[in-house]
């Protein structure tokens, strides 16, 4: 196993602390006999250990082995990988390369890890070959990726030869990409201990869709316009959803997500303290060969916040242009984004002598949304509708529509007014207590 790794040329980035690099240096250490038993075991077990905890974060199952050499192959990015992703292969020297390393991989899928096992008195890698997960809920792991990592396995077993191998990796790269953003479709920014900005994904999203928001379809229809002309890669504005709370504004983008996920759009959310990673995040994402927007949920500053003149830089107005692959996304529930006060509106104040230009370079941000999209309340009748929309998607609801409009009347009195999300949470309410007087 170890001379092979070592003959990798593309894949040679494995992670200093890789499992399939660590398990090899046993494997050289029990060809060479230089090892202590007990100590050689117990570093093989440090590595099942790991492998065990990817396989549970993944909810990979059968054959592990095969899961993590798919997986190692889904997620490195290297200039190969990268190039094939959306495209698939193209004619070039370096495909020798590539296919040399998936002679590689081929041969590690089957290795015969059987003679470790009987020179050490274990089997551990009989079992993880052979491996019955416990079922977890869905919420535990990201299906999408495990879904498509088994996938991936399964087609390189049955391959005959690196030439196969080949064709399976690259049309796995053209249909899924490559690497992080390839497998997820949203992500957050972190900062490990004053590190540099990294990108985490966020595994779970809510699988919600336009049609589930009830109304609103000439929001949603500007909405889609945008965005598909974004995903085809053609001019597109940066939008703002803007209107009262509860409307369905972080839904409606939640479910553009969803809808345009298999045609390459990736979403980055983003806090307003996190602005001044804003060009760290685009330098990271404008080569890729995907959609990014970058999304900003309840977008909205107080006077003495000036984290704006980041965005405001960002959207229009630096030197160096917003990519092509890159749009803004933003809801709030504020018209203009930035608080403003009476004085604002005149230029006699005490503070400053021009305080119109102050409200001008406020209003300066929301102008630099192409598309400003305004989601109102419902009116008693429209929330009404939306409540019986809801309502006839639960079989276990069975209130006549009078019976529906005085429950709707009364929660809406009781938590805050009409809105889309005052509607969703008497229908849970009404699940609930169904279930509930049914037991």
């Amino acid at each position: 196993m170890y001379r092979d790794i070592s003959r990798l040329v593309i894949y040679r980035n494995l992670g200093e602390h890789s499992i399939l690099r660590a398990l090899a240096d046993c494997c050289e250490a029990l060809d060479h006999g230089d090892y202590q038993r007990e100590a050689l075991v117990s570093r093989i077990y440090g590595e099942i250990n790991k492998l065990l905890d990817l396989s549970t974060q993944y909810g990979f199952d059968n054959n592990l082995w095969h899961c993590y050499l798919a997986y190692l192959l889904a997620t490195n990015e290297n200039p190969f990988s990268i190039t094939c992703e959306k495209s698939g292969a193209t004619d070039g020297s370096v495909n020798a390369f590539a296919k040399s390393d998936f002679r590689i991989f081929k041969n590690l899928f089957e290795y015969d890890f059987s003679a470790l096992e009987h020179a050490l008195g274990i089997d551990c890698f009989s079992v993880v070959r052979h491996y019955h997960a416990i079922p977890k809920k869905e919420q535990r792991y990201n299906k999408s990726v495990s879904d498509k990592v088994k996938l991936l396995a399964r087609e390189i077993d049955a391959a005959q030869d690196e030439n196969e191998v080949f064709t399976v990796v690259t049309d796995f790269y053209r249909e899924h990409g490559v690497g992080m953003f390839g497998l997820n479709k949203a992500f957050r920014i972190l900062h490990e201990d004053d590190a540099e900005l990294c990108l985490e994904a966020i595994k779970n999203t809510d699988d919600v869709r336009l049609d589930d928001l009830v109304g609103y379809q000439i929001q949603k229809q500007m909405l889609i316009e945008n965005t598909e002309a974004f995903v085809a890669g053609g001019k597109a504005n940066n939008c703002l959803l803007f209107g009262d709370a509860g409307t369905g504004k972080s839904t409606s983008i939640k479910a553009i997500l969803n809808a345009y996920y298999p045609q390459g759009l990736r979403m980055i959310e983003i806090y307003k303290h996190q602005f001044k990673d804003l060009s760290a995040v685009i330098a990271r994402i404008k080569h890729r060969n995907y959609r990014f927007i970058i999304y900003m949920d309840d977008l909205s500053f107080e006077e003495f916040e000036i984290e704006y003149k980041y965005l405001k830089a960002v959207i229009e107005g630096g030197l160096e242009t917003r990519p092509d692959n890159v749009l803004i996304y933003a809801t709030s529930n504020r018209r203009h984004l930035i608080r403003e006060t009476w004085s604002d509106r005149s230029d006699m104040s005490q503070d400053e002598l021009h305080r119109s230009d102050t409200m001008q370079e406020k209003l300066s941000l929301a102008a630099r949304f192409g598309v400003a999209i305004n989601y109102s309340a419902p009116s008693q009748k429209e929330y009404f509708h939306i409540v019986r929309e809801l309502a006839a998607r639960e079989p276990s609801i069975t209130l006549s529509e009078a019976e529906l409009d005085r429950e709707a009347n009364k929660w809406a009195v009781r938590h805050g007014g009409v809105s889309g999300r005052t509607a969703q949470q008497l229908i849970l309410h009404l699940t609930g207590r169904q279930l509930f007087t049914e037991e």
